[in-house]
């Protein structure tokens, strides 16, 4: 079933528009989500219409639609003073208390009670179009959510690509749910039967399960997306009775190996034994393709009890990682300033040039002190040995380092002095978790051998290692014409025996 309108995570378009997901940015940390509204009239007191409030500054949605993603916008004067004294009135006074008429008529609102949004004199932010990355730094946490550097090398791990076909539970807070959909898209589907890139995402957690379909319809992800509200442990993957043939599968569950006899190649038991199939259960698994499994577990007898449940399934390459995201923090290491309590500092020159650099300075300095008590010419100061450019270009002494006869334009500033380095950051800003990843070959039958013989003959290869030489066939060849002529010679001769 397509989708009523393209999703902003997928096809955000040139600029923003109304009733669509936008990231207002407030810092280099602090992502806000909000969905832009078109107002006619004045919103919950706001004679601008709707507006969101920030500690830079009310912003109100009119100023921050049909603008290009990525706009720097600045905040507006709006009265919030009369909405407070409104909201105060309607708790503590009666119904005879005079109200002004700036606070009356907000549901009786028309196109020409939107007052015009007045810039402010500081304060701004950035409009940015939503994805995952942005989602996942802003979205409401209901579960433990499964970051960037997480997510980002699970869909390396288990091939997402366009046109995968995942499977996910649980759905959680849906910081994977958008990752996922943005790495399988390959347009939406036009019918139900044809087969596009789709995510199949399961909750147990019914509240969890009716926020997470609410966010995926306000995000016209429905053609995407597939939530539904299962207890997998016990009911497994399939869909309206139907296989949705997934070639991945992420498991963020308590106990995953409760739920992995259910991805299998044939109807398995707990614990291994394989079941009677009777012809009704159907894998929900490709039957052509190899399938990559990622689960994600806390505590290492999590892991522990999942690998043995994939060793016992059949399940392949079975390996675990963990992700430690670090940063870095880029600066500028100052050499020879005269602030040794900062950090950065460092008393000596970083290499031969910057000393060169300073003893270019010193010397200029006494050129300009003798120049000064001698009046010597100009062009004797510049026909030093050391190539000082001791002069502006005006002609006039250039400004000594120490400030004298310098301006503060001319003086270079103290962030650009020294060279760049980079340090890690003290704390480690992640959680742990262990990430373990198998593959599941296909079924091989002889169907299957059939057609890899038709593929790959055995025996009549060519320029392949293992081809026998020619000069080996020739040598053969000639062995087995000797060995039929003396053995022809054998036969005459008692031929002629038996007949004398």
């Amino acid at each position: 079933m397509a989708a009523s309108k393209a999703s902003p995570f997928l096809e955000p378009g040139l600029k923003t528009a109304p009733n669509t997901l936008a990231i207002a940015s407030l810092s280099r940390d602090n992502f806000q989500p909000l969905t832009l509204e078109q107002s006619i009239g004045a919103v919950d007191g706001y004679a601008e219409g709707a507006t969101l409030n920030t500690r830079f500054g009310s912003f109100p949605h009119s100023t921050l639609l049909d603008i290009p993603w990525g706009s720097q916008v600045r905040a507006s004067v709006v009265d919030t003073g009369s909405r407070g004294r409104k909201r105060r009135r309607d708790e503590v006074e009666s119904e005879d208390t005079p109200i002004p008429s700036q606070d009356e008529g907000d549901d009786k609102a028309t196109p020409s009670s939107l007052a015009k949004a007045v810039v402010a004199s500081s304060g701004f932010i950035y409009i940015l179009r939503p994805t995952p990355e942005l989602w996942t730094s802003s979205l409401p946490h209901r579960t433990q959510v499964v970051y960037t550097p997480d997510y980002s090398y699970i869909l390396q791990r288990i091939r997402a690509r366009p046109g995968s076909r995942i499977i996910e539970a649980g759905a959680g807070s849906g910081s994977f749910t958008h990752a996922s959909a943005r790495a399988v898209y390959s347009g939406y589907p036009r019918n139900a039967a044809e087969k596009k890139g789709k995510v199949f995402s399961f909750e147990f957690h019914e509240p969890r399960y009716e926020k997470m379909q609410e966010e995926i319809k306000n995000h016209s992800l429905e053609g995407i997306v597939h939530i539904t509200h299962r207890d997998v442990y016990r009911d497994g993957f399939s869909i309206d009775g139907k296989s949705p043939e997934a070639t991945a599968v992420f498991l963020d569950l308590p106990a995953p190996w409760e739920a992995l006899h259910h991805l299998s190649r044939r109807k398995i038991q707990k614990g291994g034994k394989e079941d009677e199939n009777d012809g009704s259960w159907e894998s929900p698994l490709d039957p052509k393709q190899s399938v990559y499994i990622c689960t994600f577990s806390p505590c290492i007898e999590q892991v522990t009890r999942t690998v043995t449940e994939m060793r016992t399934l059949g399940w392949t390459d079975i390996d675990m990682v963990e992700i430690a995201h670090k940063r870095f923090t880029v600066m500028r290491e100052r050499v020879g300033v005269s602030l040794p309590s900062e950090r950065g500092f460092n008393p000596t020159p970083a290499d031969v040039n910057e000393a060169v650099k300073k003893l270019k300075s010193d010397i200029r300095r006494t050129l300009e002190f003798h120049k000064a008590q001698q009046s010597r010419p100009d062009s004797e100061v510049s026909d030093s040995k050391m190539d000082i450019d001791e002069q502006a270009p005006n002609g006039s002494p250039k400004p000594t380092p120490n400030g004298e006869g310098a301006t503060e334009a001319d003086e270079e500033p103290t962030f650009l002095q020294g060279r760049i380095v980079h340090r890690t950051e003290t704390e480690l800003k992640t959680h742990t978790s262990y990430l373990v990843f198998a593959i599941l070959p296909p079924e091989w039958d002889e169907e299957a051998e059939a057609a890899a013989l038709a593929k790959w003959p055995c025996g009549k290869e060519s320029k392949t290692i293992g081809n026998i030489d020619k000069q080996a066939r020739k040598q053969e060849k000639r062995e087995m014409l000797a060995s039929k002529k003396k053995k022809k010679r054998v036969d005459d001769t008692q031929a002629s025996t038996s007949k004398s």
